[in-house]
């Protein structure tokens, strides 16, 4: 390896350590906080919420509305990066100014941003993947995508099994039906809806809503980003 892939290395390590360690007591502390925003917010609204992401999901699996440019093929890794890190900035400061003009407008336009960020992240692991190499085009390799979602965004325990999958992609992949319409997106979806996001909900409390919007949306994009890059160097490395 050149020194460049032998510092993305150390980095992946570094981070593969930290999706399999044992839940600290900040993030048992961080985990009820959430619940507790959770529990602020209408049932109606989470009814909304659970609808937009069953939608979303069931339109990366078997819609073509985010699809993208050709895998870019034949470039070293520190190519490919550059080029990812300068997507992942771009989406980020687009999701930050977004957040904070949603969030200063109460619970209604809260409540839009949250799609608006849903189709954000996706475009942006989409162009992850295609910088990487990888061909969204095949429908696992969209399902990879979910799983990247909710790898960033899923409660400490839930994570280890989510990181299983991805660390095991090669064998994992070949339990995944051979034909889209024969995935089980619903119970993908219910396990789903329940981790993604939470931090999101504070950003409908009115008066903090546009400085969460700012701060959330723009760490949520970064967190993602770490994510991805790390879920692909995953398998380049192998």
């Amino acid at each position: 390896m050149d020194s460049y892939q032998q510092e993305a290395f150390a980095e992946l390590v570094v981070w593969q350590n930290k999706m399999i360690r044992r839940p600290t007591i900040l993030n048992k502390l961080a985990s009820t906080l959430q619940t507790k925003i959770n529990s602020w917010i209408p049932e109606k609204i989470h009814v909304a919420i659970t609808t937009v992401i069953k939608q979303m999901i069931r339109g990366v699996l078997f819609g073509a509305k985010y699809t993208t440019g050709e895998p870019l093929t034949d470039k070293s890794l520190e190519v490919r990066e550059t080029a990812v890190q300068e997507r992942i900035k771009s989406y980020r400061n687009t999701a930050a100014v977004e957040g904070g003009i949603t969030g200063a407008g109460g619970i209604l336009l809260g409540l839009a941003d949250f799609p608006l960020l849903i189709g954000i992240k996706i475009k942006l692991l989409f162009d992850i993947a295609a910088l990487y190499g990888f061909d969204v085009a095949n429908y696992k390799e969209r399902v990879y995508i979910l799983h990247i979602f909710e790898l960033a965004f899923s409660s400490h325990a839930h994570r280890n099994d989510v990181y299983l999958k991805i660390a095991n992609w090669e064998t994992y992949g070949e339990t995944l039906p051979a034909n889209m319409e024969d995935f089980d997106w619903r119970k993908f979806q219910q396990e789903y809806r329940d981790y993604i996001d939470l931090a999101k909900m504070a950003q409908l409390v009115p008066v903090i809503g546009a400085p969460v919007g700012i701060i959330a949306n723009y760490q949520l994009i970064k967190k993602l980003g770490v994510t991805a890059m790390n879920a692909y160097r995953m398998r380049l490395f192998k």
